[in-house]
């Protein structure tokens, strides 16, 4: 008892309890100075453990009920700064470490940046939740679980993202990138983040680590912060901040609200700006902090000016070469006026509003940065030339320059003089230092050296006094750093032309100007480059060179990247300007049809519909199951069918379709998260897997426990359906969005690099790996999820890629519903007969005697053939089951029975019409006899008569085809009709013979016969008799039977003859078995062996399947061993008989050898055959490496004199092997191929 409480106890244990999950095992035992880049790898263990504590702490408040006001509000406060955190995290690798990944690993980044934009939906249904529950005053309970199951799906999510990110793209990284160049994209990272931000991240991601952790981390920052003394002061008081228990940080930074809202900088302002305010203090005449500003715009105007002028320049001289460096320095003064125009809007603004005599209106017309932006990043995807270009940059930079001074003079004249004079110098040089915060570090460094270079000494010394006073809003160490950034930036220290290169390398990755295009421009012109335009007060040149060589910055430089700011300060309009990348598509690639036309592999993503529509049952379904526990069962079934199908797709995809496009030269490692995702998708359906068989125990048992265990049973069952339900939600997402990425991504890859045929064969794989079994659940599945249209579009596409093999047949006999819709689909198809071909034959020549007593011409008159449906060219195939043996020469298994005239009796059509109706049977028969007198037509006469239907001219071919042939048949369907008929009526109420049980091993009673081992004996409807199999039937008897007239069978254990089926339908067998294995289509049992249907051979075949040892190759129609997945295919190569012995090898029971040619023979043959010959009887080409052969030749043809009257005579010769002509040394027998060395030679 105190085990099974012990159990339940464990298994009652919530998820939410369970630690975080670590990091990858590719990562473990990695040190983290070995792999600087490792540090955003402890980034992913402290937002996971954030999730983790956020996760726990709302399911503890939903169990305990106690989900006040107070707790949503500080949810939603650690909520914005954990999405604040991730997406500094996230922008950072789309900007920084994937684009430098991207030139040494391409298709790595683009996935997961659609990830990354996959995950701020996540984020913002949470906060959804969130803000209903803060404005909602009805109850809570059911809101509050949503947003549970809402931050679960968030913490899977990005659980899962994070893990395959280091799976794969950090152990690449470690491969790609040394110690050295590692350490420089971390700082990268660093110097891309907002100073105020950065330095409340930095604190709360140490919070989370033990001290040997933080040790690590800071030996770490040691060898990645340039060996700057100021610099690494500011870094390391950033890492070693004591701010005190994690919460009360967060809810300290995120009450400021001027990160994340920007609502009011009042708090940041402190206790100077609730005494000026009350006090009204002025300041002192003469300058003041806020007047830097005025520097500032005059340093902005001056540039853009300087840059207009330049672009005309270019204009007018048409010399290109200078273009590049100017769209940099454009670029740059984009970024500080963005900054710039983001503190004055969210920080100055709020607080002049607050003033009694408020803040004026600022005029109507802002800054439009976004078109300018849009035409510098995205102008070389329209190819427009250059000349066009810098006209269209003039025509927007004019009016831009236009807006920022309007901005700029009512700043001056309105704003200024209000801060001026309601503002202390403190207040002052605080907001100073606030447009200062939100750059980011490496920006700032930039902006200061720039700045600096434009003041004249006395303005420069005004500055430094300013940066040097005591502050208690700037850090020390941060203010010395500034200090020591504007004296290099002044004093010239640094070269210009290293100033000038990291600038530069600033905006390498937005979009420079292609080298190819400026030379192309340059080779045009006669005028020589322009001069650098970024001049200084001291004529200082700060020009940049158009290009950088290097991908990787070194460790002193201190680069950033723009993009980030942008994400986190305006994402509206960031989508616009910098969209997701692409996959560099390679120019080699085939252009499919057109772009709507259904092409072979959209099959694949017709099945992501159904599988769509099944993930939403599931989350449905699952919240229905609290309610109704009844449809457990069903749903339980559906999910496990919904799994398999899925384990089917998704293995189809890593082993078919992703290797065929990772083969493509620039496509690989495109497809790797996609398979990553397949396999922790298919751990989730693990976890529901687990989940529903303890629900169903549940049930089972709930019946026969007592009260008190019921209870708590019921409790327990109520915990997991909640579990079930999160979980599915969370996999409802992942595979959605897993779905979007897949039509998103790799859909037009497929599309562009494929050709028609090229996807025909990928579907083909595809589907030769898929079992009848699974087939008959996966069709009927997949139809319930489409329209009608796309119904026809799907089956279009599948027969179209099955359309050399029977799979349309088995369909036919399987499901019994395509039938009917085939011929609704097919409604312009010829008719089909359905009357008795000797009534048309008699008809016809009746028609014919009297036309030829009128003295009618036969070729003048119309003909009276039938015209009901008639199907001319769908002749039932009379085949026999099949098995296959593995052979190690071959893959074509043996067949269970042989068919010596199957091909003969293939020729007959539509005889299935009026074979096996036993309500016509005596009438058949009556027509036999009537025309009886077919039978007897003389030789001269049946001669005669097909003559007459040949030279009958309203005859279409079809039609003379059909009564030439049965003509030609008529004894024989008389005689076929009269002796059914006749064993029918004898037949009734006697025994039929062989209704005996027969034994495969006498002496240990076990039924069967030599061929299978079996329960049953079948009735074979053309001889009325009992046979063990078909071919025990087919070896004794003249005929062979046709397996699809078998109806009826007889157990052998109580000799009753009953409908055919898996078991006994008599009461006293209770259900005794037939056979382990039954096929309904074949009509085949066995109890010993391993056998299986393949729906396109339409036969059964020995072995465990398709796709677990056997493949069915669509092209070859043959079902091979999945070691010859890659051979030479032949268009129905195994149809065709065997080039020795002439048995059909389709239908053989031999095991079969396939040539390296792609042709075919059996074993037994090939080895009598190569006794004496070594090139294939078909081709003609060698049947294996016959070198060794070759080199004997060689030798004996050097001992071999040639006569002289024909020595240096040559013979053009055709090689068999290579198909290539060339020319021989005469000999009579053996001629070499001078391109291949081969014998396998002949003259031409």
């Amino acid at each position: 008892m105190d085990g099974t409480d012990s159990s339940e106890s464990a298994s009652d244990k919530d998820e939410d309890e369970a630690p975080p999950p670590q990091v990858s095992d590719s990562l473990s035992g990695v040190r983290l100075t070995d792999a600087p880049i490792l540090l955003l790898v402890y980034f992913h263990k402290a937002l996971r453990a954030e999730l983790f504590d956020l996760r726990r702490t709302a399911a503890a408040a939903l169990e305990r009920g106690s989900y006040n006001h107070e707790l949503i509000l500080k949810l939603h406060r650690r909520f914005e700064f954990l999405k604040l955190v991730y997406k500094c995290h996230c922008e950072t690798e789309d900007e920084v470490i994937f684009l430098a990944l991207d030139v040494n690993v391409h298709n790595v980044a683009c996935t997961y940046s659609l990830e990354h934009k996959s995950i701020d939906d996540v984020f913002e249904s949470v906060f959804d939740r969130l803000n209903v529950l803060l404005e909602g005053d009805q109850v809570m309970s059911k809101p509050f679980q949503e947003l549970v199951f809402c931050i679960g799906t968030l913490q899977t999510f990005i659980g899962q993202h994070m893990l395959k990110e280091e799976e794969q793209v950090f152990p690449l990284l470690m491969q790609q990138f040394s110690c050295a160049e590692q350490a420089s994209l971390v700082f990268q990272f660093l110097c891309s983040v907002p100073v105020m931000l950065l330095e409340v991240i930095l604190p709360w991601l140490m919070s989370f680590f033990s001290e040997d952790e933080k040790r690590d981390i800071t030996h770490c920052i040691r060898e990645i912060v340039p060996e700057e003394t100021s610099m690494q002061e500011v870094v390391f008081s950033w890492f070693v901040k004591d701010t005190g228990p994690r919460a009360e940080h967060i809810d300290g930074f995120l009450n400021q609200k001027g990160i994340l809202k920007f609502l009011s900088a009042k708090r940041s302002f402190g206790e100077n700006w609730s005494w000026n305010k009350a006090c009204g203090l002025q300041t002192n005449a003469g300058y003041g902090p806020i007047d830097g500003l005025l520097l500032w715009h005059r340093t902005i105007r001056k540039d853009l000016e300087g840059i207009l002028d330049n672009l005309y320049q270019i204009k007018s001289s048409n010399v290109f070469l200078d273009l590049d460096s100017t769209i940099v320095q454009l670029k740059f003064l984009i970024d500080v006026i963005i900054l710039y125009r983001t503190t004055m809007e969210k920080f100055c603004y709020p607080v002049l509003n607050e003033l009694p005599s408020g803040c004026p209106s600022p005029p109507e017309e802002q800054f439009h940065i976004e078109g300018l932006q849009k035409l510098l990043n995205h102008f070389f995807q329209d190819g427009i030339p250059l000349c066009k270009f810098v006209e269209t940059l003039i025509c927007e930079l004019e009016s831009f320059v236009m807006q920022v001074s309007k901005q700029f003079s009512f700043q001056e004249t309105e704003v200024f003089t209000i801060f001026s004079q309601n503002c202390s110098n403190e207040m002052q040089q605080q907001l100073l230092y606030m447009t200062l915060y939100m750059m980011p570090l490496g920006l700032l460094k930039s902006v200061i050296t720039w700045f600096s270079a434009h003041l004249s000494e006395n303005e420069s010394k005004y500055i430094l006094h300013g940066i040097n006073q005591e502050d208690s809003l700037v850090d020390k160490s941060f203010a010395s750093l500034l200090h020591d950034w504007f004296r290099i930036g002044y004093s010239g220290k640094t070269s210009v032309e290293n100033f000038r290169m990291n600038l530069q390398k600033m905006f390498k990755s937005r979009c420079s100007f292609p080298s190819e295009q400026i030379k192309e421009s340059v080779e045009s012109s006669s005028f020589l480059p322009l001069e650098p335009i970024f001049t200084t007060n001291d004529n200082k040149c700060l020009s940049y060179s158009s290009s950088s060589d290097s991908h990787t910055t070194m460790k002193n430089e201190t680069l950033y990247s723009s993009g980030i700011n942008l994400h986190v300060f305006f994402p509206p309009t960031i989508r616009t300007l910098y969209p997701a990348p692409k996959v560099s598509v390679e120019t080699g690639c085939t252009t499919s049809s057109t772009i709507d036309a259904p092409i072979p592999i959209d099959l694949i993503f017709l099945s992501h519909k159904a599988l769509k529509n099944d993930l939403e049952y599931l989350v449905s379904g699952s919240a229905e199951l609290v309610k109704n526990a009844p449809i457990l069962m069903e749903f339980h079934r559906r999910f496990h069918l919904i799994r398999f199908l899925y384990q089917i797709h998704s293995d189809a995809e890593d082993e078919v379709a992703f290797p065929a496009l990772e083969a493509k030269g620039k496509l690989q490692n495109i497809t790797h998260s996609y398979s990553i995702d397949h396999r922790l998708e298919s751990e989730n359906f693990i976890k529901i897997s687990h989940i529903l068989n303890e629900m169903v125990e549940l049930q089972v048992s709930v019946s026969s426990i007592n009260s008190n265990t019921q209870n708590q049973a019921m409790f327990k069952y109520h915990r997991l359906c909640i579990r079930l339900h999160d979980i599915c939600k969370s996999m409802h997402k992942l595979l959605s969005e897993h779905v979007h990425r897949e039509e998103t991504e790799l859909w037009p890859l497929f599309r562009e690099c494929f050709s028609i045929e090229e996807q025909e064969n990928i579907i083909r794989a595809m589907l030769g790996r898929i079992r009848a079994e699974t087939l008959q659940d996966m069709i009927p599945w997949l139809m319930a999820s489409l329209t009608p249209e796309e119904q026809g579009t799907m089956m279009s596409l599948w027969l179209n890629a099955t359309k050399y093999t029977l799979f349309e047949e088995w369909l036919g006999e399987w499901w019994e519903g395509y039938v009917v819709e085939k011929v609704t689909k097919k409604s312009k198809v010829a008719p089909k007969l359905t009357a008795y071909p000797l009534e048309i034959i008699s008809t016809y020549l009746s028609n014919d005697v009297q036309d030829e007593q009128k003295g009618e011409s036969v070729c003048k008159r119309g003909s009276n053939f039938p015209q009901k449906n008639c199907s001319w060219t769908n002749i039932e195939s009379l085949e026999k089951c099949n098995e296959e043996q593995n052979n190690d020469e071959c893959s074509e298994c043996k067949r269970h029975c042989s068919h010596d005239d199957e091909k003969k009796c293939n020729e007959v059509t539509d005889i299935k019409d009026w074979i096996d109706k036993p309500g016509q049977i005596v009438t058949d028969s009556q027509k036999c006899r009537k025309h009886g007198s077919l039978c007897t037509m003389s030789q001269e006469n049946m001669v005669a008569a097909i003559r007459r239907v040949s030279r009958d001219s309203s005859l279409d071919p079809q039609r003379k085809s059909y009564i030439i042939q049965n003509l030609l048949m008529s004894d024989w369907i008389t005689g076929q009709k009269i002796t059914q008929s006749e064993i029918t009526a004898s037949s009734n109420g006697e025994e039929i013979p062989g209704q005996n049980p027969s034994y495969q091993d006498p002496l240990k009673l076990l039924f069967g016969c030599k061929h299978y081992t079996r329960n049953c004996k079948l009735v074979a409807p053309c001889c009325n008799q009992l046979y063990t199999c078909i071919r025990c039937h087919d070896e004794v008897a003249e005929h062979q039977i046709d397996r699809k007239s078998v109806t009826k069978m007889m157990c052998m254990k109580c000799l009753i003859i009953q409908p055919i089926g898996s078991t006994c339908s008599t009461i006293s067998c209770k259900n005794f078995s037939m056979g382990r294995y039954y096929c309904r289509i074949c009509k085949l049992f066995d109890d010993d062996r391993e056998i299986y249907h393949c729906p396109y051979c339409n036969l059964c075949r020995l072995g465990k399947g398709l796709g677990i040892d056997y493949f069915h190759c669509m092209k070859c129609n043959a079902c091979m061993a999945r070691s010859l997945s890659v051979h030479v295919c032949r268009e129905k190569s195994f149809m065709d008989n065997c080039p020795i012995c002439h048995e059909d090898i389709f239908t053989s029971n031999d095991p079969v050898k396939a040539l390296p040619c792609g042709h075919s023979m059996h074993s037994a043959c090939f080895r009598d055959y190569t006794c004496t010959h070594y090139t294939c009887p078909i081709c003609s080409k060698s049947l294996g490496d016959m070198q060794v052969y070759f080199r004997m030749l060689d030798a004996l043809l050097a001992e071999e004199k040639i006569p002289q009257e024909y020595s240096g005579r040559t013979q053009v010769i055709l090689c068999n092997d290579c198909e290539k002509r060339g020319n021989a040394p005469f000999h009579w027998l053996y001629h070499k191929c001078s391109n291949c060395g081969s014998y396998n030679t002949r003259l031409l």
